[in-house]
C-alpha cells in the first residue's frame, strides 16, 4: 500500500521551517534536520540524535525518509568498485567508483533502465522502469563517496552521469541532484568536476544553455555520420548530427562550459580513415575540449568487437596528426561488468 506521507527530503529549508512553526517548534530545528538529511546523510529519523525522541516520533508519523541502500558490491582487479543500489520500491540501479592516482570518480545512474535502446549498451536492452528522484541520485553519490573514503582514504574528486539511463530525459531530477551535490550544505563539490553525458537530446541540450548550468557536457557520439549513428543509436532518427551540433554550439555560447565527445571504437564499423575524417569534421564544428576514444566492452546481447591494438593506435595517430585532442580511455572494471556500456543489474 502506497504511503501518503511526504518524502521529507523533498521539502526545502523554508518549507521545513514552516512545518516546525506549525507544530510549535523553534525554527532552528528545521536547520538541524536539514543538516541531518544532506550533510550527515541520515538514513532514518532515529539517526537524528540531537532531537528529542518525541520530535523524532512526530517526524516519523508525518514523513518518510526513503534512503538508498547498497544491495551488493563487487571489487575489480584494477581497484574499481561496482555497487548495486536498492531503491525504496525494490528497483535496482548500479554505480561505479573508478579510482586513479589523481582522481576518485563516481559514475552514477539517473534512471532505472533506459528507453533509448542503443545497440552497444547493456542498459539499452532493459526497459525503462522509472526516473530516479533527485535525492536518490544524491544518495548514490554520497554512498560512493563513502566507499572512496573507506577504500582509498580520499573523497570523490569527479562525478560522471554515465551510468544507467539518459540524464536529459530525467532533466529536473538530475539538475536538482547536482544543485544538492554542489551546495555548501550538501556535498560541496565543484560543478566543474561534474560531467553529464547524453546520447543526444538536442532540445534539452539547448535547455541546459538556457538554464546556464555550470557543469560539463559530454555527447555520446560513437559514429560521425547520420546513417551509421542511427544504426546503433535510434535516438539519432529524431536528433540528427546537424541538430546536435547546433545545440552544442548554443550550449557553449550560453555557458562557456567544457564539451567533450565520447566515441567507442567498433571493429570494421566506425574505425576507418573515412570515419576518422568524419569525426574530425564534427570536432571542428564544435568548441570541444576533448574526444574520448573508448575501448568497446562486450555485452551479452550485441555482436560488436573492438578493433585490434594496431588499428586503434593508427586511428589515434591520424586524429593527432589532424590536431584533434583525443585520448584513448582504457576500460576499467571489465572483469565485474562495470566498464562503459556494461551496467545492467546482472545477478
Amino acid at each position: 500500500m502506497k504511503s501518503d506521507k511526504k518524502n521529507i527530503r523533498h521539502l526545502s529549508l523554508p518549507q521545513l521551517q514552516e512545518y516546525f512553526g506549525s507544530i510549535g517548534e523553534k525554527a532552528f530545528r528545521a536547520k538541524q534536520v536539514y543538516e541531518w538529511l544532506w550533510l550527515r546523510h541520515a538514513t532514518s529519523f532515529d539517526d537524528m540524535t540531537n532531537l528529542s525522541k518525541d520530535l523524532r516520533h512526530k517526524l516519523e508519523e508525518h514523513f518518510v525518509l526513503p534512503a538508498v541502500q547498497v544491495d551488493a558490491t563487487q571489487h575489480s582487479n584494477d581497484g574499481t568498485i561496482k555497487s548495486r543500489f536498492k531503491l525504496h520500491d525494490t528497483h535496482l540501479v548500479e554505480g561505479v567508483l573508478i579510482p586513479t592516482d589523481t582522481r576518485q570518480t563516481a559514475c552514477v545512474s539517473s534512471q532505472v533502465g533506459c528507453s533509448l535502446s542503443c545497440k552497444f549498451c547493456a542498459t539499452g536492452y532493459m526497459a525503462r522502469k522509472r526516473n530516479l528522484d533527485f535525492d536518490e541520485i544524491y544518495d548514490e553519490v554520497a554512498l560512493i563517496n563513502k566507499q572512496a573514503m573507506e577504500a582509498y582514504g580520499k573523497k570523490l574528486t569527479n562525478i560522471v552521469f554515465m551510468g544507467m539511463g539518459e540524464p536529459l530525459l530525467n532533466y529536473r531530477n538530475v539538475l536538482q541532484a547536482i544543485e544538492r551535490i554542489t551546495a555548501p550544505d550538501g556535498l560541496g563539490m565543484s560543478p566543474k568536476r561534474i560531467t553529464v553525458s547524453t546520447a543526444g537530446v538536442a532540445k534539452m541540450i539547448r535547455q541546459l544553455g538556457d538554464d546556464k548550468v555550470r557543469f560539463n557536457l559530454a555527447l555520446s557520439l560513437h559514429a560521425a555520420n547520420d546513417k551509421k549513428r542511427s544504426e546503433i543509436m535510434p535516438i539519432n532518427d529524431t536528433n540528427s548530427l546537424k541538430e546536435l551540433i547546433d545545440a552544442l554550439n548554443y550550449f557553449y555560447k550560453a555557458t562557456g562550459n567544457e564539451i567533450s565527445f565520447e566515441y567507442i571504437l567498433f571493429d570494421n564499423f566506425n574505425d576507418s580513415k573515412q570515419d576518422a575524417d568524419e569525426l574530425i569534421k564534427i570536432y571542428r564544428q564544435v568548441p570541444a575540449d576533448l574526444v574520448n576514444i573508448i575501448e568497446y566492452n562486450p555485452i551479452d546481447n550485441a555482436q560488436f568487437r573492438k578493433p585490434d591494438a594496431l588499428k586503434a593506435e593508427q586511428f589515434m595517430e591520424y586524429l593527432a596528426k589532424n590536431r584533434v585532442n583525443a585520448r584513448l580511455r582504457r576500460s576499467r572494471g571489465k572483469d565485474i561488468d562495470a566498464a562503459c556500456g556494461q551496467l545492467a543489474n546482472k545477478g
